[in-house]
C-alpha cells in the first residue's frame, strides 16, 4: 500500500508500466466534472471508475481484494477512511472470489486505518485487502484500475 499526494505521483511510475497513463488521467483538468461510472483509459489495461457516495461507519466497511488489478484511489472531494490488512493474514472470506469482477469480499477486520482527503491517493496492490468506503459525509473519488502484468496470487 502507498499513501501520498498527487503532486508526488512521479515517484511511483516505476511500479507499473501502466502508471504513467493512470496518473496522467488523474491529473487532467476537469476530473471533477466527469460523470459517474467507467471511463476507459487504455481498454482493460487501465480504466477509471468515478464514484460519489456517503461514507460508511468503519464497523460496516468490508475488506475487499482484487487479484488482477491494482487500485489507485484518488479523492476529489470529501474524505474517506480506508481500512487495510495484509491479504496473506486474512482468514474469513465472505464469499467466493468472482473472476469476472476481480473481487472477493472478506469478513476480516482491518488492522490499520488511514484518512484520505482531496489531493491524496492510495495504491492498493493485490496483496492489500482494503475497506475503501468508510468515513463521515459525502465523498467524490476516482478509482483507477491498473492491470497487473501477471497474476500475483492464484488462491
Amino acid at each position: 500500500m502507498v499513501l501520498d499526494q498527487i503532486t508526488q505521483a512521479d515517484l511511483y511510475m516505476n511500479l507499473s508500466p501502466h502508471f504513467a497513463k493512470a496518473f496522467a488521467f488523474l491529473r487532467q483538468k476537469g476530473l471533477d466534472k466527469l460523470k459517474e461510472g467507467r471511463h476507459d483509459i487504455d481498454g482493460d489495461n487501465v480504466y477509471a471508475l468515478v464514484i460519489k457516495g456517503a461514507g460508511l461507519d468503519r464497523s460496516r466497511a468490508k475488506l475487499e481484494v482484487h487479484r488482477n488489478y491494482i487500485d489507485i484511489q484518488y479523492l476529489i472531494s470529501g474524505c474517506n477512511d480506508m481500512g487495510w490488512k495484509n491479504y496473506s493474514t486474512c482468514r474469513n472470506s465472505a464469499g467466493p472470489y468472482d473472476p469476472e469482477k476481480d473481487f472477493e469480499l472478506l469478513d476480516d477486520s482491518s488492522t490499520a486505518w488511514i484518512t484520505v482527503c482531496p489531493g491524496d491517493f492510495v495504491i492498493f496492490f493485490p496483496e492489500d485487502a482494503h475497506a475503501p468506503a468508510a468515513g463521515d459525509g459525502e465523498f467524490h473519488k476516482v478509482v483507477v484500475k491498473v492491470a497487473v502484468q501477471a497474476k500475483l496470487r492464484n488462491v
